[in-house]
């Protein structure tokens, strides 16, 4: 390997095809994704904090997710949005490698929370009367920390592994930010067994997570078949279909995107490509606080709560 000479830097350059002139519009729709992400979700963790009544463990989860969205979204936007805003798309190697970590830890953590939040409903619905006892705030909050620490285990075998690869030369990245994929062209050796194994790492980390909840969505949708009230089936079945949309956006594009180099005659153009790991990247943090939170009457009803006080300050300000 020392007899290769290893690039200093590498290049995002994001969608090979866009034409300049649109840029600076691709510029601002990422910086409106970034600002509404970290905007929406972080407001989520304000309420969470200033809103003891809200110290459950379904938000408890919900936090964890609001604020592995807004990490994903500050490792993966600002140099994405600098590519088009100021035409700078360079990256250290170390830093490349490093958002390519995050990206897929912040990837990784994500399943698992779905898979932990999938482990919640199905505790809450099919054994309502034992889940108080089951999920406590300590029992979540440990499971949470969990999810936090384990996460980085496989993203990490695999940055490792390819960050002690050489690379002669060339150093674009077709692609929005750093990942496996988009690096394993740039090695000057053969990367088959290194990239089997971050395959199969992908794999593990995403479907054994979603073959567990789709075991407890079926387990969820016999439940509330035999709830006698139809008021409580149809707010249960709303609730569910909601974050199955979710999980159907988180899942099913990262599928296609890591099995088409795996399928012959079945190719994706590199804008195709990009646009897709866009969509299922970015999509999900920007509408999750409106999907968990905003549909949720809790905190609907502490949003209320706040616009009333508000009201009644300014009135009192106005009186005197």
């Amino acid at each position: 390997l020392t007899n290769y000479t290893r690039v200093s830097e590498f290049v995002i350059v994001g969608f090979p095809s866009l034409q300049p002139e649109y840029f600076v519009l691709v510029a601002w729709f990422f910086f409106f994704l970034y600002v509404t992400t970290t905007v929406g979700n972080l407001l989520l963790v304000v309420v969470f904090t200033l809103e003891r009544s809200l110290h459950e463990p379904m938000y408890i989860i919900m936090v964890s997710l609001a604020l592995s969205d807004i990490g994903f979204a500050t490792v993966a936007l600002p140099k994405l949005i600098a590519r088009y805003w100021w035409n700078d798309g360079s990256l250290g190697f170390h830093t490349c490698f490093f958002q390519m970590h995050m990206i897929h830890y912040f990837g990784s953590l994500n399943s698992l929370i779905l898979l932990t939040m999938a482990l919640d409903r199905y505790l809450a619905i099919c054994f309502p009367l034992r889940y108080p006892t089951m999920m406590t705030n300590q029992t979540m909050a440990g499971l949470t920390l969990f999810c936090w620490g384990i996460a980085h285990i496989f993203p990490g075998i695999s940055t490792i592994n390819f960050s002690l690869m050489p690379f002669c030369g060339p150093n674009k990245i077709i692609q929005a930010f750093c990942t496996i994929m988009s690096l394993k062209s740039l090695v000057c050796v053969d990367t088959s067994r290194q990239y089997s194994l971050a395959f199969a790492v992908a794999m593990f980390i995403l479907y054994v997570p979603l073959a567990f909840i789709i075991f407890s969505y079926i387990c969820i949708v016999i439940s509330v078949l035999r709830m006698a009230k139809g008021q409580g089936r149809m707010k249960t079945f709303s609730t569910c279909a909601t974050q199955g949309c979710i999980i159907a956006i988180y899942y099913i594009p990262r599928f296609f995107v890591y099995v088409t180099p795996f399928i012959p005659n079945l190719t994706m153009t590199p804008d195709k490509s990009i646009a897709t790991t866009v969509f299922y990247s970015l999509f999900p943090p920007v509408i999750n606080p409106f999907i968990y939170c905003l549909r949720t009457k809790e905190i609907k009803q502490i949003f209320r709560r706040w616009v009333q006080k508000r009201k009644v300050n300014v009135n009192v300000n106005e009186l005197q």
